[in-house]
């Protein structure tokens, strides 16, 4: 009896003992941080041991740095800890000094494997201490706040509550719905340019919290007219190839769009989508993301493929150094009909039509002149075979050296997109034993879907935006329109149309559902975006107005699309499946305040209209006169008599 009663004694010691040690507190330790800090009671700047402002537990004292931006202040607790809880009080009268501030939890001293614990999404109160409930399951040693861009840092108290323990990944922190990438490089330096990579490591919390990846890294500038802007986009390559997010390709090299001049944040996510569908070779994965680096929250970007060779990439032959012989010479290249091509290392300009061409693989640093002369050549020959009086001959003409089902749906990408660039910059790829170029990856859909001022309003325009007011790099407009001018080529790209929209691949509905889908995805990150980048009534980039809101903006590419779709029907002459017959005729009717009127009908006709997507709209009766009211678009009109004639008419209602 007395062993039992000490048993469940010891067991009701040993309980108490693990419910105190997973009790949350308020923690201590060793003040850590930037030691140039500011004293506004002397306005002037000390550097030495910390100070303890932040941690005084009095809300009347300041703690701030000298430095604007970069600024921490922190605690070595001595030994890891699970945060439970943060506590913050602002600086009063500067509230807007702690939005978007970032709490972070590390285990080595120089925060170079730190995740972001969180966020301060809107301006705290003055006066009082906030408290928030962190969720996290590891423990940390070493734990700080660093201040917003531009803030010094500045703030009046600071709390962490948690319980000893190192604890586990099960779950982690993420800024918002979207995957957190946490980058910190080594001794926090700062990414200047777009050719010296920066050591660092990667952390990428995703799926609710519940996954990590993380690992070494180098990281550097990329972009051409995106790197000239505040938000910077970067190119990072990983120590181990990795399946980031699920994408397909493990790889090593992948890049952080910045999409600053898109406020949508999506139009990239949506062109790449319309690549799927359309079957294109190969296009780019991509996500919406949340970024930190360096402890300073830069915004919402997208991880996105490197393009480049490799499986799951574009996937061509591999060449190696001594591949200087045929067959082994004549694939795979990964080349680039690019404007920018003499900022590069590697590319040329052609003898015909003066293309200038950047050749992305082999690499710079790989390639061997053979290799060089070998595609150079082999695009040469492309363009006199567009040049030559036979040009059209399925053998012997352009078709040898241009794979014209990924041309086409190139460009309907980017005709569908409204992309000013697409012959601005244009991939092209070739595999070995294989003459053909193919058209892919597209890329690059920031100023397209209605956000350039140079194309504004696109949908007004009689003929294909890249003809109208498109930017071609040198000499690419003489390939396109020698293609253009082949009749069976346009036969083709008609064909290819009408074959995706029947299919469902490319329909209104599917793409606006899309946008609203992406839309509702980046919302709540959209919004800490464009606190960090207030942009929202700025026109930036090429935008060619603004529309005050997220909301506005995401509506403005809804109405391009439905505009656009209905403007490439018309183009392209497509009938739904189902609705054409021999007896289409090419009548338009365009009638003011939406109204159709049609005259002359036999007696007891059977009038049924369907919107462009096959969708009946009206089915009625009607003798003699016939009229309706309907809204901006195409429409096809079938009139059956009581003789069992018919007629079909194509209607147009702007």
């Amino acid at each position: 009896m007395r062993k039992t009663v000490l048993t469940v004694l010891g067991f009701i010691i040993s309980l108490f003992q693990l419910l105190g040690q997973n009790s949350p507190s308020k923690l201590s330790g060793t003040i850590i941080g930037t030691t140039n800090f500011y004293d506004y009671s002397n306005n002037q700047c000390y550097t030495g041991s910390v100070n303890a402002n932040a941690f005084d537990g009095n809300i009347q004292n300041t703690f701030a740095t000298c430095d604007r931006t970069g600024g921490w202040i922190g605690l070595d607790l001595g030994e890891p800890y699970v945060i439970t809880q943060l506590g913050y009080c602002p600086r009063k009268g500067q509230t807007a000094r702690m939005q978007l501030g970032v709490f972070e939890g590390a285990n080595n001293p120089d925060f170079g494997d730190a995740v972001t614990l969180y966020v301060i999404p809107d301006k705290p109160t003055e006066n009082q201490l906030t408290r928030k409930v962190i969720n996290c399951s590891r423990g940390f040693r070493y734990v700080r706040y660093v201040g917003p861009n531009d803030a010094k840092c500045n703030l009046s108290e600071l709390e962490f509550y948690g319980y000893k323990g190192s604890g586990d990944d099960s779950k982690l922190p993420q800024i918002t719905n979207l995957p957190t990438i946490n980058i910190h490089t080594v001794n926090a330096q700062d990414i200047v340019d777009k050719e010296t990579y920066i050591f660092g490591i990667v952390s990428i919390v995703s799926n609710d919290g519940t996954t990590l990846f993380t690992d070494s890294m180098k990281i550097k500038g990329r972009g051409n007219a995106s790197w000239s802007f505040p938000k910077k986009p970067y190119k990072f390559k990983l120590n181990h190839k990795a399946r980031l997010l699920d994408f397909p390709a493990k790889e090593k090299a992948w890049t952080l769009i910045n999409n600053y001049g898109d406020k949508t944040l999506m139009r990239n996510l949506i062109a790449f989508d319309i690549s799927k569908g359309l079957e294109m070779p190969y296009t780019p994965a991509g996500k919406p993301v949340d970024v930190v680096l360096n402890g300073e929250y830069k915004g919402t970007y997208q991880l996105c493929d490197q393009v480049e060779v490799g499986d799951d990439r574009v996937n061509v032959e591999k060449l190696e150094y001594n591949d200087i012989e045929l067959p082994l010479l004549a694939g795979g290249y990964l080349i680039e009909m690019d404007a920018y091509a003499n900022e590069g290392t590697s590319w040329f300009t052609s003898a015909r039509n003066k293309v200038p061409v950047t050749i992305k693989y082999p690499e710079d640093d790989e390639i061997v002149s053979a290799q060089s002369n070998y595609i150079k050549t082999h695009f040469e020959k492309m363009e006199t075979a567009l040049a030559a009086s036979n040009y059209t001959n399925t053998t012997t003409g352009y078709r040898k050296y241009i794979d014209v089902p990924s041309f086409t749906r190139q460009f309907l990408v980017g005709e569908i997109s409204g992309n000013t660039d697409t012959y601005w910059s244009t991939y092209m790829f070739k595999r070995r034993f294989e003459d053909l170029f193919y058209f892919a990856p597209v890329w690059d859909f920031d100023i397209a879907f209605e956000n350039d001022s140079r194309t504004y309003p696109i949908n007004n325009q009689s003929d294909w935006i890249c003809f109208s007011k498109g930017s071609w790099a040198n000499g690419v407009r003489t390939i396109v329109n020698r293609i253009f001018s082949d009749p069976a080529f346009v036969k083709e790209l008609k064909d290819t149309y009408a074959y995706y929209r029947n299919s469902g691949a490319i329909t209104e509905d599917k793409l606006l559902d899309l946008i609203d889908y992406y839309a509702l995805e980046i919302d709540d990150s959209q919004k800490l975006n464009f606190t960090r980048w207030n942009i929202l009534n700025s026109k930036v980039h090429m935008n060619p107005t603004t529309y005050g809101s997220y909301q506005g903006e995401v509506n403005n590419v809804k109405n391009y699309v439905k505009n656009r779709i209905a403007w490439m029907d018309n183009k392209l002459n497509y009938v739904p499946t189902g609705i054409a017959n021999s007896n289409v005729s090419d009548t338009y009717v365009l009638q003011e305040n939406n109204t159709v009127r049609i005259k002359g009908i036999e007696t007891n006709s059977q009038i049924k209209i369907f919107d462009i997507s096959g969708r009946l709209m009206i089915s009625e009766h009607a003798s003699s006169d016939f009229s309706t009211t309907l809204p901006q678009g195409i429409y096809i009109i079938k009139i059956l008599t009581d003789s069992n004639e018919s007629k079909t008419l194509k209607c147009i209602i702007q």
